[in-house]
């Protein structure tokens, strides 16, 4: 007898009706086997509005950051980058060299510890590095000029080469041009903030891919780099880019991470990842609550994908993604092949 993940599909439903949003995804996937996929709503508000379907690209958000994980890990395996606790100031031009930077590592960069707000134009230092955690975009836009200095190659450029092109993924990229197939992001005013942008060099936040797209990335950290029994990615940077790398807090209420992704170690209160999900598990959210869950000791990738721009009045979006883990978990550990 199967799962049937229905408690999954229920937690994705009342999401989806709790979030000012047009449309929603499940894929699920247990032992390399699609048990899950269902599609919610519409592409967006509009009348006659294209229907959410496998095809519907959704906007990542942070969930991009995955794949620039990927850059980073590739760079360092391949030497590029000598170091995680390099200083970054080894990877940047001459012009982009700042005091304020000293003392800042790649480690920091990658686990959100490395202390720096970008507020008028300037840099400023909230924190040592290394002694507390905040998500901040400015890591993204350093590790952008880090890969590119270090490697002569953009994150795009990296990932479309040794991600996309193998796995011949194309629903899945940075866009400057969006067509029929993407959901918009629904939200109350528009402005500049995710619209389209020109620049596709694996900098920005124009960021799509379907769910079913998204999985597949799942599923090749979950099987180490292999897709279709063929070895596409040495998994050793799959493994880097998973394993924790954050630096010993002084509270042990901090998220861990490895490079961007949350990784399940201990219990950590300010962790998205549920209490009933395993060790070694890693996940990725998106303001636009797009996630990714694998849970390799349980075989399990997940995604769910939502067209929503952040959260309603009320809503804790910590409680309802923790929420989506453990309603996997609760079907696993109780299902009758468990």
């Amino acid at each position: 007898m199967t799962v049937s993940f229905e408690k999954v599909r229920n937690s994705v439903e009342n999401t989806f009706h709790t979030l000012d949003c047009t449309g929603a995804a499940l894929i699920l996937f247990h032992n390399n086997e699609m048990q899950v996929e269902q599609y919610w709503g519409r592409q967006s508000n509009k009348e006659n509005a294209r229907s959410i379907q496998a095809d519907t690209k959704f906007h990542l958000a942070s969930c991009r950051k995955s794949y620039i994980a990927f850059a980073v890990a590739f760079a360092i395996f391949h030497g590029y980058i000598q170091s995680i606790d390099d200083e970054i100031s080894l990877y940047l031009a001459p012009e982009q060299q700042k005091e304020v930077f000293k003392g800042i590592t790649i480690r920091h960069l990658v686990t959100h510890s490395h202390g720096l707000a970008y507020i008028n134009g300037e840099d400023i230092r909230t924190f040592a590095p290394g002694t507390n955690w905040a998500y901040r975009g400015r890591n993204i836009e350093l590790i952008a000029a880090i890969i590119q200095f270090a490697t002569k190659r953009n994150i795009a450029d990296i990932v479309n080469e040794e991600v996309f092109k193998p796995l011949n993924l194309t629903e899945t990229n940075w866009y400057s041009e969006l067509d029929e197939t993407f959901a918009e992001v629904i939200r109350e005013q528009n402005g500049k903030f995710w619209s389209v942008s020109s620049n596709i060099d694996g900098s920005q936040m124009n960021m799509y891919a379907s769910a079913r797209e998204f999985a597949q990335w799942g599923l090749l950290h979950l099987n180490a780099g292999k897709y279709n029994g063929k070895q596409l990615i040495q998994p050793e940077i799959l493994k880097l880019a998973t394993t924790i790398h954050s630096p010993s807090f002084p509270t042990p209420n901090l998220p861990e991470n490895g490079f961007m992704w949350y990784v399940k170690g201990s219990e950590r209160k300010r962790s998205e990842i549920g209490a009933l999900v395993p060790k070694g598990a890693f996940q990725i959210l998106g303001y636009t609550t797009v996630t990714l869950l694998v849970i390799p000791s349980e075989k399990i990738v997940a995604v769910r994908a939502f067209n929503s721009f952040g959260s309603p009045e009320g809503y804790d979006y910590l409680e309802d993604v923790r929420s989506f883990g453990d309603s996997i978990m609760v079907e696993v550990t109780f299902s009758p092949e468990s």
